[in-house]
């Protein structure tokens, strides 16, 4: 019997199960696929936007050459805080169900049975793109995943969307040989796009290097082309290749099969929980990490969601401590 399992080895995920045990906790991370599974998906050479130091788990310094980490500095990190802290690690194994009350919970997954006094979902959003909803989104040739772009040198390349991920994409695809279409649904390339990434899309865009098709929408994916809606009137555009990067949201599946309520009053259908402790309406049962914010995936980050591993911990410490003497 653990006293807690978390659902999810991210960083969160991680700083959850660190936290535990050093309040003596028994605890164990289960995790449908890698270490840090989002990060292994994130572009290579990816640059964070945060500094090494908000980044950190559990006081473990993260030192870099650098001013701001790369997506492999992150990886070597947490795979050793991880291994110095001797965490019990389930990796490729997917949770399905979750029986049960606190103090006897049962965790189904796709290989045993787990069972613990409280669990912890730290899943975040990575693993779900938000669809496009129109024919051909599933063909081969189009990915919700940028990873990098020295396949598509001198081919056409339709990049969606108008934020961090579209920009960088399209930035790179272009130095790096592709003919890049953007197509954005806004007015505009977004302004939440960062100070420094920002003016050099624009740029690119107003010399001609990048086409941009603002205020459009795609109505269909074809082998070959990519068929959009402008304010000029229906338009197809050549295309070996699409970027559909459109962000992502939780797997409220699952987090309806674990019993995670949202809250009905939150547009972003983020979970019900108590902001002191994250516990959610089923009793032993908590959320961490971006999860917390629902499908408003920009109300947490690593920097701050790494703070909810103390006081969950803390809470189930305490809560376990009251039991065991009653």
């Amino acid at each position: 019997m653990l006293d807690v399992l978390i659902i999810g080895a991210g960083p969160v995920g991680l700083a959850c199960a660190l936290e535990a045990q050093r309040r003596g906790l028994r605890a164990a991370v289960v995790e449908k696929g890698a270490l840090v599974n989002s990060l292994v998906g994130y572009p290579t050479n990816m640059e964070f936007f945060s500094t090494p130091e908000l980044l950190e788990i559990g006081g473990y310094p993260f030192p870099v050459s650098h001013y701001k980490p790369l997506r492999e500095d992150a990886l070597d990190y947490y795979q050793r805080v991880a291994s110095s802290e001797k965490l019990t690690l389930r990796l490729y194994e997917k949770v399905l169900a979750l029986n049960g009350e606190q103090g006897d919970f049962t965790v189904t997954t796709d290989k045993d049975e787990i069972r613990t006094r409280n669990v912890v979902v730290a899943t975040g959003f990575y693993d779900l793109p938000n669809p496009l909803d129109v024919p051909g989104e599933d063909l081969p040739t189009v990915s919700h995943y940028y990873k990098e772009p020295y396949q598509h040198a001198t081919q056409n390349v339709v990049v969606i969307g108008a934020k961090n991920s579209s920009a960088k994409a399209a930035l790179q695809l272009t130095r790096a040989g592709a003919k890049v279409t953007l197509l954005v649904r806004g007015p505009a390339v977004s302004d939440s796009v960062k100070y420094w990434i920002r003016p050099d899309l624009v740029n690119r865009i107003a010399e001609g290097r990048i086409t941009a098709h603002f205020n459009t929408t795609i109505t269909a994916i074809r082998p070959g082309a990519v068929d959009v809606r402008t304010p000029d009137g229906p338009l197809t555009i050549p295309t070996d290749f699409v970027y559909a990067l459109t962000g992502y949201h939780p797997d409220e599946a699952l987090l309806g099969r674990l019993g995670v309520e949202p809250d009905p009053a939150d547009a972003a259908r983020a979970p019900l929980f108590d902001p002191a402790t994250h516990e959610t309406t089923r009793p032993g049962l908590f959320v961490a990490g971006t999860v917390c914010g629902g499908r408003a995936t920009s109300r947490w980050f690593i920097e701050n969601g790494r703070h909810h591993a103390q006081l969950i911990a803390a809470h189930i410490a305490t809560s376990l401590a009251v039991t065991q003497s009653a």
